[in-house]
């Protein structure tokens, strides 16, 4: 069955587009591409599609700290040595982490690029394990189990331990909860998995524990700023839409949305 949801990238604005493609290929691994001076995609391997699409624009002021937009973007790889190969890789380079977590249906990576945009590097388990509450899921945050992730590493491990990544999920800030949901339901077609979690909702289509995760976290928001460093939009395929089209959320987060294809 085709996916009636799927993400294909996320687009960044940057002061200083130098600093994050070093990071983004040195770092990360991605391949980098320069179809214009001032505008960079970064792809899994070499002829796969963007997941990562940055534009520079050198006088942009950092977003205010309580601003609603992106909260990280998670690349998605397909086993758990690769989560072990990314790991042992970000180590290697001495790359500050942010967290290491088991969220019951995943096991995740948590880091920032130089801008500050956060960034997931997770590995999903079957969904036969995933922990469920009723017609929900159940996921949880606990302490990742770094010997036993350790334990997959191959020898030696894979130089670009993300070229099977896509882009599995995106988490947002915004300054309501129930108004994002409606959105994100209705524009989008995303169910709520999951609203145990104090001040986060997690949606998904298709039976999956989420695409879109939305929070409150911190104190009250403002709605994304135009102009400064950080998300400009998120691009996804949407199985129901009949021609590409743009629609922005409450807090002013743009989706561009295309036709699934075939």
């Amino acid at each position: 069955m085709s996916p009636t949801f799927q993400l294909r990238h996320v687009v960044l604005r940057t002061a200083d587009l130098a600093r994050l493609e070093a990071f983004y290929q040195g770092v990360l691994g991605l391949v980098a591409s320069r179809p214009a001076p001032a505008l960079a995609e970064f792809r899994p391997r070499a002829g796969a599609a963007p997941l990562i699409v940055i534009r520079e624009e050198p006088e942009a002021p950092a977003a205010p700290p309580r601003a609603a937009g992106l909260f990280h973007l998670a690349l998605l790889v397909p086993d758990r040595p690769s989560l072990a190969a990314a790991l042992v890789r970000l180590a290697g380079l001495r790359q500050p982490l942010q967290g290491l977590s088991d969220h019951g249906v995943s096991e995740a990576i948590y880091l920032a690029d130089p801008d500050g945009n956060g960034i997931e590097i997770y590995r999903d388990r079957p969904k036969a394990e995933w922990p469920v509450e009723g017609d929900k899921v159940g996921m949880v945050t606990r302490r990742l189990n770094l010997d036993n992730l350790l334990s997959e590493v191959a020898v030696p491990p894979p130089e670009h331990p993300l070229e099977n990544a896509v882009l599995g999920h995106v988490h947002l800030s915004v300054t309501d909860l129930p108004r994002a949901s409606q959105f994100y339901g209705r524009e989008l077609g995303l169910a709520v998995r999951q609203d145990n979690y104090p001040g986060a909702l997690f949606l998904a289509a298709d039976g999956y524990h989420h695409h879109v995760a939305v929070n409150t976290w911190g104190s009250a928001r403002l709605a994304l700023p135009l102009r400064t460093t950080g998300l400009v939009e998120i691009a996804a395929t949407l199985a129901s839409a009949r021609e590409p089209r743009r629609v922005t959320d409450p807090d002013g987060i743009p989706f561009a949305l295309t036709p699934a294809s075939g």
